[in-house]
């Protein structure tokens, strides 16, 4: 694996659940320090610690002890200068007295310096809590100072921390309840600029309280479009009454990427590389985000992150699935499975209502796509109450077709009960050949193409023929590539599969083999999922075998969706997608072949965008869409230069 490059807007963090005693600065100190060094030499150059972990959060009416408060200042400098030989950005809860009040707090510490301190604003004092006793509110504390060690250091609810030296690292910090507040700080710090929230707490363990601690995190990094790094007191503060865990954890927009073990009472800590262009990325999409302004000001403290060190991380401390369209976990899986197919179902359900018919036609090969497309329809006619008769499902037999496909074809239609067509288009691309003068022995692209627009001519001529609707039956990986006929397989009155990667069909499939269908049908089924992908548009070889797959031509459809992924839903540039690529296939395949397939797909992605501009209506069920008058809108004749010379430039670089 190579170093991990800053340019890739990754940021290694932890957070850290401290070994504690109550009231016993010094160990607490030597932990904290400790942990920091341990993070250092994983790579980590930002660390989340707990609230009042200074001190420990159950001190009680030990807050008021000068000898406790003057302690804890003291340590806030060895920390620091600990932090700052450590190269690791530090966030740290402290009580500190200002002004004659006593303010619980975080500091934020870098470089060996102290660089301000950010007050809690929402002091519980419900049930067990009642920190108003020993503290006062944040609120209202903005454009503060105070003096530690005869420096002024700004102090307030306004502050931001603001990385120079990496783009889009804006640092926001928020203390326990004010994460569970109606309004959090955290909200308008996003507004401003925060991609990254830190919360420092100390939150006691109930029964399914952390299922919903751990849902509010998540709600609230999705809500702001942000990382949320939760800091939480472990079981080494005070049981008087209460117990804490440790559960610290990191979000990324509505995903936990990592969490600590609780109940323990040694140190945990959780680290994971936060994506902050992946952040940015979504910032952008987001109209509601880009048209809210924060109503509050806020100061911005700049810090380097990275100074004169350069990161040497080799790999990445986060998931990168090598099917980002297909969840790894089965029962997640099937779910999804079935929600894409009730949304296609649906969606072509609604267009037969409308245009008030009781019939369609589609193309069945033997295929993935036109198998998914019947199941598809079969379960859109059901929940119309219509009759499967209804349904014409056409074989159309050409040069490339192998009885295998054939046969599946047509007895997985006898056995949904639809009616089936069987017209051969040999004879009429013969005959279309002999009327434009081509040769039938040249196997180029008007060989192919011509059977394609032949068996689309058919399935719309039926269409007509019983005043039903054509289904389409491509997926939305070919439309990405641009492998499909124009005014041939590109062209529908309606098409089902448009918004489903070629990787999630055979699961989809799959999926109706074992819940929907079982006997023989499931049989078809799982055979169908077996069988090489081929638009079977050339000659078979001798013993019926198939000299056509797909993926030998235009290259591993695992690979082009992931480039599909990352490239349309995220923006990534070629050397990120590739970087993430060698993550999540490791050596399946060599440097090489993944950078000569991504040559492939962003050419295809770029030249073919006219059959995007022009495909029929069909149901999003995902992320990614390129439906032109829903998520993607390119010109057909935009440059794809710029993306292929820094696809040159690395392949140069791999040798």
């Amino acid at each position: 694996m190579n170093n991990l490059p800053i340019s890739f807007g990754f940021i290694r963090s932890a957070v850290i659940s401290p070994e504690l005693r109550v009231a016993d600065v010094e160990f607490n100190t030597r932990q904290i320090i400790s942990a920091l060094q341990e993070v250092s030499t994983q790579g980590c150059r930002l660390a989340i610690f707990p609230e009042l972990c200074l001190t420990a959060y159950t001190c009680a009416d030990l807050f008021f002890q000068s000898s406790l408060l003057s302690q804890a200042r003291k340590a806030l400098v060895d920390i620091a200068k600990a932090g700052g030989i450590a190269g690791v950005a530090t966030i740290v809860g402290l009580p500190l007295e200002v002004n004659g009040r006593i303010y619980n707090c975080a500091a934020f510490l870098n470089g060996g310096k102290i660089l301000g301190f950010v007050p809690k604003t929402y002091l519980p004092t419900t049930s067990e809590y009642y920190e108003k006793r020993w503290f006062t509110s944040g609120q209202g504390c903005t454009g503060m100072n105070t003096v530690i060690g005869g420096q002024q250091l700004p102090f307030g609810t306004d502050l931001l921390f603001q990385a120079c030296d990496i783009p889009d690292c804006m640092i926001g910090i928020e203390i326990c309840e004010d994460l569970w507040a109606v309004e959090p700080p955290s909200n308008e710090m996003a507004l401003a600029g925060a991609t990254l929230i830190a919360n420092l707490s100390a939150s006691d363990e109930l029964l399914t309280k952390a299922e919903y601690r751990r849902d509010l995190v998540k709600q609230q990094s999705a809500r702001c479009l942000s990382a949320y790094l939760y800091a939480d007191a472990g079981p080494g503060e005070s049981t008087t009454d209460l117990v804490f865990a440790g559960h610290s954890f990191i979000a990324e927009n509505g995903i936990i990427l990592t969490e600590t073990e609780r109940f323990r009472f040694s140190t945990q800590i959780a680290i994971t590389d936060v994506d902050l262009q992946r952040l940015s990325h979504e910032r952008w999409l987001s109209s509601s985000f880009s048209t809210s302004v924060s109503r509050q000001a806020y100061r911005l403290i700049a810090f380097e992150l990275f100074g004169n060190q350069q990161p040497a991380i080799t790999g990445l401390l986060r998931p990168v699935s090598s099917t980002p369209f297909v969840p790894a976990d089965p029962a997640l899986r099937a779910r999804h499975c079935q929600e894409i197919f009730n949304i296609q179902s649906t969606g072509l359900g609604k267009r037969i209502r409308h245009i008030h018919t009781q019939n369609v036609s589609l193309a069945v090969s033997g295929g993935l796509d036109s198998t998914l497309a019947l199941l598809v329809t079969c379960r859109a006619f059901d929940l119309l109450g219509l009759p499967r008769q209804g349904i014409v499902a056409i074989s159309m037999p050409g040069f490339g077709t192998t009885s295998r496909t054939r046969l599946n074809a047509e007895r997985l239609a006898e056995l949904l009960g639809v009616t089936l067509r069987r017209i051969p288009i040999v004879e009429a691309v013969q005959q279309h050949f002999r009327d434009i003068g081509h040769d039938e022995a040249i196997h180029d692209v008007i060989f192919e193409n011509a059977q394609a627009r032949e068996r689309t001519q058919v399935l719309m001529d039926v269409a007509n023929q019983i005043n039903g609707l054509a289904v389409g039956t491509g997926d939305l990986s070919e439309l990405a590539l641009g492998w499909c006929t124009y005014n041939g397989d590109h062209m529908s009155m309606y098409h089902v599969n448009a918004g489903v990667p070629k990787t999630l069909v055979r699961y989809l499939i799959e999926w109706c083999a074992v819940c929907e269908y079982s006997g023989e049908t499931a049989t078809v089924l799982h055979d169908i999922c077996a069988t090489p992908i081929t638009p079977e548009l050339l000659p078979v070889g001798e013993g019926d075998h198939l000299l056509q797959e797909t993926e030998t031509t235009i290259g591993p459809y695992v690979l082009h969706d992931f480039f599909l992924f990352y490239i349309v839903r995220y923006g990534f540039s070629p050397r990120k997608v590739f970087f993430l690529s060698k993550q999540a296939f490791g050596d399946i395949y060599q440097a090489i072949e993944t950078l000569n397939w991504m040559k492939v797909f962003y050419t295809r992605f770029f030249a073919n965008q006219f059959k995007r501009s022009a495909m029929p209506d069909g149901p999003k069920v995902g992320s990614v869409a390129l439906s032109p008058r829903g998520d993607w809108r390119m010109p057909s004749d935009a440059c794809g230069e710029l993306w292929l010379k820094e696809l040159d430039e690395i392949i140069i670089e791999q040798g």
